[in-house]
């Protein structure tokens, strides 16, 4: 008996006993591994230039190749590149590489944060989509029944052909008594339209037009657009003049707008981060950013890399925005609610 009591003894006070030398031993190493501040300079120096990227994405210069919109677009890709590091650092056991990697990722954060949480409510009296269609959608009809029954109360569609009109026409009559087609882009409502115009976005031809809904909530300006889109190629870098030009003229239209509450629907081909769309994102909040979940990729459909679609309001609340299942488009459609009426008092 006694010998049992001494060996459970024993061998239950071994563990803290065993854990101590581990642990002694671990910093030990770390103690005589005089390399563990010498390792990994270049991870150390490539972790700091990703921060600097993000951090200073705003100061790099578009003149050549439109680089600094580029990587606007794709800046919460830059994400990426932290994991590695992290890893290449572990890899390299490189306590340098592994403080500077930090950086980017405190930047990141800072940059993200408002998506990366779940901001969407409820509530709100009025639910808005929009969905490049594609002009080659090979199921119009499909498409609209797929946007249709999201169950917005108004619906704007891009990059509309001639000869998919009264497709899209027919397929969406049941649902919205109102519409209106003005070139490539079209706004379908079930509440009235009035005072439906094309606006002019320096193109040649309509891709841009307005609207005022009137909904139970009071008169809503609906702007519809399709901005030009942007290439990238070798020799030329981020294309995009036309569409900045597009940008710019549509931002004054809508500064010149008289109703106090606005929505703008559409492909920008851009995102809220590209400052070649100041003149529209300065003036209008993104329903996404606002009240949405995580970054609300709607580019390309197969696999969302941007949200180059948007829906932008002034003197309207947003209440819940999100992205909406795939259809047979190349981009995938998105849709919000807001808050329109007024419940001060």
């Amino acid at each position: 008996m006694a010998q049992a009591y001494k060996t459970e003894t024993g061998s239950g006070g071994q563990d803290p006993d065993r854990r101590e030398p581990r642990l002694q031993r671990l910093l030990n190493s770390v103690r005589s591994d005089r390399r563990i501040w010498r390792r990994g300079i270049v991870l150390a120096v490539c972790a700091v230039l990703l921060a600097l990227v993000m951090v200073l994405h705003s100061q790099i210069p578009n003149a050549v190749g439109n680089f600094g919109s580029l990587n606007e677009t794709f800046l919460p890709w830059l994400g990426a590149f932290i994991p590695l590091l992290l890893g290449l650092a572990l890899l390299r056991r490189s306590a340098t590489a592994l403080i500077a990697v930090l950086v980017p990722a405190i930047v990141w954060v800072n940059l993200f944060d408002s998506l990366i949480f779940d901001k969407t409510g409820s509530g709100g009296d009025l639910t808005v989509a929009t969905h490049n269609v594609n002009a080659d959608n090979a199921n119009p009809s499909g498409t609209a029944r797929a946007v249709a029954a999201s169950g917005a109360d108004v619906v704007a569609l891009e990059e509309l052909t001639e000869t998919a009109v009264p497709v899209y026409e027919k397929a969406l009559a049941a649902t919205y008594k109102y519409h209106s087609v003005q070139g490539t882009v079209g706004l379908w409502s079930k509440y009235p339209l009035s005072d439906v115009k094309a606006v002019d976005i320096k193109l040649g031809w309509t891709r841009a037009m307005r609207a005022t809904v009137t909904a139970p909530g009071g008169q809503l300006a609906v702007y519809v657009a399709h901005l030009p889109s942007v290439r990238v190629k070798i020799e030329a870098g981020f294309t995009a003049r036309q569409r900045d030009k597009s940008a710019d003229a549509l931002g004054e239209a809508i500064s010149h707008e008289k109703l106090p509450k606005a929505a703008l629907l559409g492909d920008l081909n851009g995102t809220m981060n590209d400052r070649s769309l100041n003149a529209v994102t300065a003036q209008m909040r993104s329903t996404q950013g606002a009240a949405g979940s995580g970054f609300g990729f709607s580019w390309p459909a197969s696999f969302p890399m941007a949200r180059i679609d948007q829906i932008l309001v002034k003197g309207v609340e947003p209440v819940t925005s999100w992205t909406l299942p795939e259809t047979g488009s190349d981009h995938l459609p998105i849709a919000a609610r807001v808050k329109l009426a007024d419940t001060g008092s």
